[in-house]
């Protein structure tokens, strides 16, 4: 495919990047709007059923569940990092990083850099599940919050 030729697609915008973001950013500002006192989340496990609707991976039965309060704040800074952007390490130290992590000395001139639009598409789908996860978790935080205290029926 040739640089001015844009594949068709369709023409909705319903799984769009930024629409996956704007769908978790809402639903993590859902949850801390709810969410009035964060403590009382605290002690109180996520059930397996909750964990499954989530798509997160359940751990045996016989392991301790994460608690509401670690999934809450789990959630809050990664919405933190979306809005305002990660911190990036000092290029050497990323460089390092990134080494040892692949156990290989230092890349070549160009290497990696061949197919950057199969690698994006890898990563772009990878993120888009990631956020579909965070923002079932999120929504599933946020009834499981209302449950626990009592006020089952708001927004419905």
């Amino acid at each position: 495919m040739k640089g001015s030729e844009i594949p068709k697609r369709c023409c909705s915008y319903k799984y769009s990047l930024f629409n996956a973001m704007n769908r978790f950013i809402g639903a993590v500002n859902n949850m801390d709007q709810t969410v009035m006192v964060p403590s009382l989340l605290r002690d109180v496990p996520l059930l397996l059923e909750e964990l499954d609707a989530a798509g997160a991976v359940c751990p045996p039965r016989d392991a301790a569940l994460p608690d509401m309060y670690s999934h809450y704040m789990l959630l809050k800074s990664i919405r933190n990092d979306i809005e305002w952007g990660v911190v990036q390490p000092p290029a050497g130290e990323e460089a390092t990083r990134k080494k040892d992590k692949l156990g290989g000395g230092p890349a070549e001139e160009g290497e990696g850099e061949e197919d950057l639009e199969q690698q994006f598409h890898y990563h772009l789908s990878g993120l888009h599940s990631v956020l579909s996860k965070l923002t079932r978790k999120a929504n599933v935080l946020t009834n499981r919050y209302k449950q626990e205290i009592g006020v089952s029926s708001w927004g419905q």
